[in-house]
């Protein structure tokens, strides 16, 4: 019998993705030199180098806060044991009733004690969450951004032209450009959520899941209005294109 083979844990690399980006943004750069697309493309390249540190600090303990919530702890703990000491309750020297109020008091300050040090505890999480959530909702607005550009991308406009009012957008783009536009918009799109993807493979909190979903959610929708686009724009190149090369038929008198 052959050996099974075994599953094994496959992870998106954090620096490959960055060289994808860059790779991207020379792309777009060379494509389309000093346009509103690739400013945003070199700002999504930032933000992947900005992950990559990121990433690596959630990933890691954090033994100077560590610390500190251990020195608090350790003086929480030692003025309850002092306080209990002082107390100086030798047994027959208290009546029943004094006792059960010095038994609710004692369960209070436990109480809140051990509410205290829950807090301590759970803080290094709280601090780490805190900043992924705002490097994912840097990554959300990226993607609205993204997709501000496409929104004057219009292929029937472009390619059928028509009359321009005023406030109309400049339209200066072949069908080859247009295109290669919005292609570089659904791939950005799609960068943008695996950057995003990273901080929950990194830190796999469930409000960090939930926003990393919602990220995803957000850019594939925002990628399937692209691809209706360019479905759109081959459809109507293609129609040009038969236009052309039919053949003219003259009617005789």
């Amino acid at each position: 019998m052959g050996n099974t083979p075994t599953a094994r844990n496959v992870y998106l690399d954090s620096e490959r993705i960055s060289r994808t980006i860059e790779q991207l943004s020379n792309r777009v750069h060379e494509r389309f030199p000093g346009s509103g697309l690739s400013q945003v493309c070199k700002d999504l390249y930032a933000i992947s180098l900005t992950a990559e540190r990121d990433l690596a600090a959630v990933s890691k303990p954090n033994w100077l806060l560590r610390g500190a919530v251990i020195l608090f702890v350790g003086a929480l703990l030692a003025a309850l044991a002092l306080s209990i000491s002082r107390l100086g309750l030798e047994v027959g020297s208290i009546t029943f009733i004094e006792l059960i109020q010095v038994f609710e008091s004692a369960t209070n300050e436990i109480i809140l004690i051990g509410a205290a040090l829950l807090f301590l505890v759970s803080i290094e999480g709280r601090v780490k969450r805190n900043r992924v959530i705002h490097d994912i909702n840097r990554l959300r607005s990226i993607a609205h951004v993204i997709d501000i550009h496409q929104l004057t991308k219009d292929p029937t406009v472009i390619i059928a032209g028509g009359s321009k009012t005023a406030s109309s957008p400049e339209r200066e783009m072949s069908v080859f450009e247009l295109g290669r536009y919005l292609d570089y918009c659904s791939e950005m799109l799609s960068l943008t959520g695996k950057v995003g993807f990273l901080y929950g493979q990194s830190f796999p909190d469930p409000q960090t899941v939930t926003a990393v979903n919602e990220l995803e959610e957000l850019t594939t929708g925002l990628s399937r209005k692209i691809w209706q686009k360019i479905m759109l724009l081959e459809d109507i190149a293609a129609n040009l294109e038969n236009a052309k090369q039919a053949p003219m038929v003259f009617l005789e008198d």
